[in-house]
């Protein structure tokens, strides 16, 4: 408590203890700047990924494909019953089928655009939407199988868990790499404060000769380095908004990629990164001094 009383209170002659200048500072500003920009598009990565997941989980988990595999002469009369069934089957808001170009469009990215598909046995296609109560698919799949037996209804069960893992992973790794970087500014922290100290030994023996306290000496090199990483880091951190700011959004294009930027409170936790910086500098350069004020006693 005492030593975060002195960080918050500004004082000229702690301030002459550290050296204004040198590697340490620009290292210190750099790197946390550097980590914080890098920290802003984890956050935006791992925010991204949980939106994914949630949109996929809530489109796929309401929509179903029923496919319709039967004799050409037979296709328009099974594609007609297999409708009127899901008009009749509760929980099912809306179901339509496909078109010949619809379908088409579907295949194109696999085998082209010059795919004759008027002349291949290619299954009918119908797009089944469910509403908020959701249907029976055991029921439907057994009426289905006595009035229309080229009918499979696929709820998309196997496409959609994979999906939703694999943005969940996306999202782990997100939040993995802030740690991670998180434990590196400390790390980073660490080294520079080793080398003030170490760098200044002879000034400590001086300030201890003519009554300086070791929390003293500590708490004036914990002030300047919390400083300078919260300086580099709100840099950083903004330099970080900036670009998510020139990112497309997820409407330009409906990809991935193009939903990177934060949406509603999500624009609080960048704003957060530099105090959470500073912190880390705090802890970090409080435990180098204790160790190094130890050492050179």
């Amino acid at each position: 408590m005492q030593m975060m009383r002195a960080v918050l209170t500004r004082d000229a002659g702690a301030d002459r203890v550290v050296p204004p200048a040198g590697f340490t500072v620009w290292l210190t500003v750099f790197t946390s700047g550097a980590m914080a920009f890098l920290t802003v598009f984890a956050l935006a990565l791992s925010l991204a990924s949980g939106r994914l997941a949630s949109t996929w989980d809530t489109e796929l988990a309401r929509s179903a494909t029923l496919r319709i595999s039967a004799p050409a002469g037979q296709m328009a009369e099974q594609t007609a019953a297999a409708l009127k069934v899901l008009e009749q089957t509760p929980g099912v808001a809306s179901a339509r089928a496909l078109s010949a170009d619809e379908q088409k469009a579907l295949l194109e990215p696999w085998f082209g655009p010059d795919l004759p598909i008027e002349s291949l046995p290619v299954p009918q296609l119908i797009e089944v939407q469910e509403d908020g109560s959701g249907y029976d698919s055991e029921g439907l799949r057994l009426r289905l199988q006595a009035e229309v037996p080229g009918a499979v209804l696929d709820e998309h069960t196997r496409w959609r868990r994979p999906l939703i893992a694999a943005a969940a992973r996306l999202r782990l790794l997100g939040w993995t790499s802030i740690l991670l970087i998180g434990a590196a500014t400390g790390a980073m922290v660490i080294l520079a404060a080793n080398a003030a100290l170490s760098a200044n030994a002879r000034v400590i023996a001086v300030l201890r000769l003519v009554g300086a306290t070791d929390a003293y000496i500590a708490s004036a090199f914990v002030r300047r380095f919390t400083l300078r990483t919260l300086i580099g880091a709100g840099a950083g951190a903004l330099l970080g908004l900036i670009a998510i700011l020139f990112m497309p959004g997820a409407g330009d294009a409906g990809a991935f990629l193009t939903g990177l930027r934060f949406q509603g409170l999500h624009w609080v936790y960048p704003v957060l990164v530099p105090p959470l910086a500073a912190l880390v500098a705090f802890l970090a350069t409080g435990y180098a001094a204790r160790r190094v004020l130890e050492r050179l006693d």
